[in-house]
């Protein structure tokens, strides 16, 4: 037990997990969050239609890994099923390709290797077989390291439990891009681009990033694919009211101004003018945001992050539709024509894509009362380009008319059965959550050396300093971020029993 007090910056899933790890720890946490509501991009919407209401979860819309919440609930005293459905999602996905080819996925390998049987080849769905096995190879190699521990800290990287690893460490397949792996594996350009697109689930390229993030297929077809019954907000809700429960003291509508320190040791942070005290500081906004705008005299480490690439951004479209759409499932991907091109655009040339791949999330599917009677809420999100000076007012037209366009070739009329619109653009997403250049995921893992060093969870610059988050050790995703506050916590509590 302890009477060391604790600041968490942001109340994004992060900084909850933290909070509420700290506060079990026995130290006094104290939570501000700038905007109205804890949860971060995890949040709601609501918008009214002609038709009745219309609710929207505004980030994530499926979890992977529940094990990591089952743990945090549990480490807090609370078994998470009392409180938290997860409910599988079968298919996890609907894909919709250029040339009419439609093609369910599945957690569960036979129906999946008999959907590719079916709709693809035989062939190729013995290819998916050694593929699966492939990736969870990498996951059974990469995750106590990459995943469950803070490795920047070289004590823990060398633990003995690691070297085993350490010593197999070219079997995770680091040198060649995703997409170069996956074209090992399948023939078929459909699979090619479908497996191809697990990378974005960190805001990556998979012509640039490493094969090593052949992990992500593994995470969602090994566990499965899981919604959280009455959205995806009710996490955030209720690892709030777990923090609450504990203790932690959180206030909303407070931004942190500055974190304070001595140039060695952290003091406290600066909130509308008031300098508050505390022992240990544990940041949850993005790191590079911290650098530029909250931690003051650190010069070259601004300059060394500022160099680093932000993840995709993106664009929602809110839409209320009027109709039901029975060709569509809980979660659906329209793919463009070119996948290269899409990424080139987006990485390289940072312009909107001219056809871009369109996700649709419609959570009315598993809870009806998400829409009116008759009616769907879709979450449509469109990969784009980190901020850098584009005009997103006149982009935002120009992408509604791309997936308008996307869905018709589709067979799909949506247009007349949108009832109500609300969209967020990059530019949103950086005034929202205060993320690097509006990126969604903190940093990308276009190179090797981004994919495995991220900024650590402890700050090499002010002692008393952790980070958390998507932007920091182990990275963007909603098991990872939960992970990140856990790992930085775990730190908190060594430094001070030290």
């Amino acid at each position: 037990m302890t009477t060391q007090k604790v600041i968490v910056i942001g109340g994004g899933l992060a900084g909850l997990s933290g909070a509420i790890r700290l506060a079990r720890m026995g130290f006094r946490v104290q939570l501000f969050e700038k905007n109205d509501r804890a949860g971060g991009k995890m949040n709601i919407l609501k918008l009214q239609g002609t038709a009745g209401e219309y609710r929207f979860g505004t980030g994530p819309s499926l979890l992977t890994m529940p094990f990591v919440f089952d743990e945090l609930f549990d480490f807090a005293g609370v078994e998470r099923s009392s409180v938290l459905d997860f409910v599988p999602v079968e298919p996890i996905c609907r894909y919709f390709y250029p040339d009419g080819t439609r093609l369910n996925t599945y957690a569960d390998k036979q129906r999946m290797m008999h959907e590719l049987h079916q709709r693809i080849s035989p062939e190729e769905a013995r290819n998916y077989d050694k593929f699966l096995a492939y990736t969870k190879r990498i996951y059974d190699l990469t995750a106590e390291i990459f995943l469950f521990t803070p490795f920047q800290e070289l004590r823990k990287l060398l633990h003995l439990r690691h070297i085993p690893t350490l010593l197999r460490l070219p079997q995770i397949d680091p040198m060649r891009n995703v997409h170069a792996a996956v074209s090992k594996y399948f023939s078929d350009a459909r699979l090619v681009q479908l497996f191809d697109r697990y990378p974005t689930y960190n805001g990556s390229s998979p012509f640039l990033a490493p094969a090593t993030l052949n992990i992500i297929p593994w995470v969602e077809f090994g566990f499965g694919g899981f919604y959280v019954r009455g959205g995806m907000y009710r996490l955030a809700e209720e690892m709030t009211r777990l923090a609450e429960n504990l203790g932690v003291e959180i206030t909303t509508g407070s931004a942190v101004e500055k974190i304070l320190h001595d140039g060695k040791r952290v003091r406290g942070v600066q909130v509308q003018g008031e300098k508050i005290d505390a022992d240990y500081v544990l940041c949850n906004a993005d790191v590079v945001e911290a650098y530029n705008g909250l931690l003051d005299g650190f010069p070259s480490r601004t300059k060394q992050l500022n160099r680093l690439e932000a993840s995709v951004s993106g664009m929602v479209f809110y839409w209320g539709m009027k109709r039901t759409f029975p060709e569509l499932e809980h979660h659906n991907i329209l793919f463009s024509d070119n996948y290269q091109r899409e990424f080139d655009q987006i990485f390289t040339q940072k312009i909107a894509p001219d056809d871009p791949t369109v996700y649709i999330s419609i959570s009315s599917k598993t809870d009806t009362i998400h829409a009116p009677a008759g009616g769907e809420n879709w979450f449509v999100l469109l990969n784009m380009p980190y901020l850098n000076g584009q005009n997103w007012h006149t982009e935002k037209d120009r992408m509604k008319s791309a997936v308008l366009k996307r869905l018709l070739s589709a067979g799909i009329d949506a247009e007349s059965a949108i009832d109500t619109e609300a969209v967020h653009t990059p530019e949103d997403l950086y005034n929202l959550y205060r993320s690097n250049k509006g990126s969604i995921y903190g940093i990308s893992s276009n190179t090797q050396m981004a994919a495995f060093m991220r900024p650590a969870n402890r700050s090499r610059d002010v002692r008393g300093l952790y980070f958390c988050g998507g932007s920091s050790h182990p990275g963007g995703g909603v098991p990872l971020v939960v992970l990140s506050g856990k790992m930085a916590a775990e730190l908190i509590q060594e430094d001070a029993e030290i």
